[in-house]
């Protein structure tokens, strides 16, 4: 057996956004004990992870060192003409995940205490962002 959804998520410009609880709300919904939750994110600037969801300051941390990793304005990019967001944005979804699977256990994510998912927007402008959720069990 196996369902799907698609979020919707819309972002205000780089940084994390959570959908913990909307994943958890559908995947609760589909009424599955046991199984596997894959998540897909359809774009090429943006990213999926599971980070730590409590304090603020893990996501800061992590956002600026991924900045300082692959800069905007570096000489060697060739793709420029979307702005001198969009390379870097490039390259930071192929260092992070476009897809993530997390186990269903007892009809919720098996995700730990302190474990959040998050859409990882990698450009400046604000975007419409589709994630897949498909469930096989």
């Amino acid at each position: 057996m196996s369902k799907q959804k698609t979020l919707s998520l819309t972002t205000h410009g780089q940084g994390l956004y959570e959908f913990t609880r909307e994943a958890e709300t559908w995947v609760s919904e589909q009424a599955v004990e046991t199984g596997v939750c894959h998540l897909f994110v359809r774009h090429t600037s943006c990213s999926l992870t599971i980070q730590e969801n409590a304090d603020p300051s893990a996501k800061t941390d992590l956002e600026n060192w991924l900045n300082r990793l692959v800069p905007e304005n570096d000489p060697l990019y060739t793709h420029t003409m979307e702005g001198p967001d969009d390379m870097p944005a490039h390259i930071k979804a192929i260092l992070t995940n476009v897809s993530l699977s997390i186990p269903i256990v007892g009809g919720r994510l098996a995700l730990g205490t302190w474990q959040g998912l998050y859409l990882w927007e990698h450009r400046h402008q604000s975007h419409r962002r589709s994630v897949i959720l498909h469930i096989s069990s």
